[in-house]
């Protein structure tokens, strides 16, 4: 089998083919929880600590100080941005628990396999055919 045939056998498994569509789902929900979380609900949230916007928290390391993240990065400072830092967990917590809930679904779904009978021991066969022949 030349190596073209075995990526093509590879390449068209559904395995494959069902993690080329997972990754580009995950793509375009990862677009929809960044406007959930810079949106919705970062805002109330920086509202709630005093009209604070968490992507404007930094620290800057060298270069002139700023008040805002842009007027930094315009300024050419070197920046620890600590609040894009917080914006990227929530991010991924959101992520993490619709990956959860939906692995849950799939899971309580999907039908358990029979259980698997262990096979009795030839011992234990032998006693039941003698007691069986006893009891006759």
């Amino acid at each position: 089998m030349s190596m073209i045939e075995e990526f093509k056998k590879f390449a068209m498994r559904g395995n494959v083919l069902d993690l080329a569509v997972g990754v580009i789902i995950g793509a375009s929900f990862t677009g929809i929880v960044n406007s959930l979380v810079n949106d919705i609900i970062m805002p109330p949230i920086g509202l709630a600590l005093g009209g604070v916007d968490f992507s404007n928290f930094f620290w800057v390391l060298k270069g002139e100080h700023a008040d805002t993240l842009a007027a930094a990065k315009a300024a050419k400072a070197v920046t620890i941005n600590y609040g894009l830092f917080v914006n990227a967990c929530i991010n991924f917590l959101i992520v993490a628990f619709a990956l959860f809930m939906l692995i849950r679904q799939i899971n309580k779904l999907s039908v358990p396999a029979p259980a698997e009978v262990a096979a009795t021991p030839e011992d234990v066969l032998l006693l039941r055919e003698i007691r069986d022949s006893l009891k006759k």
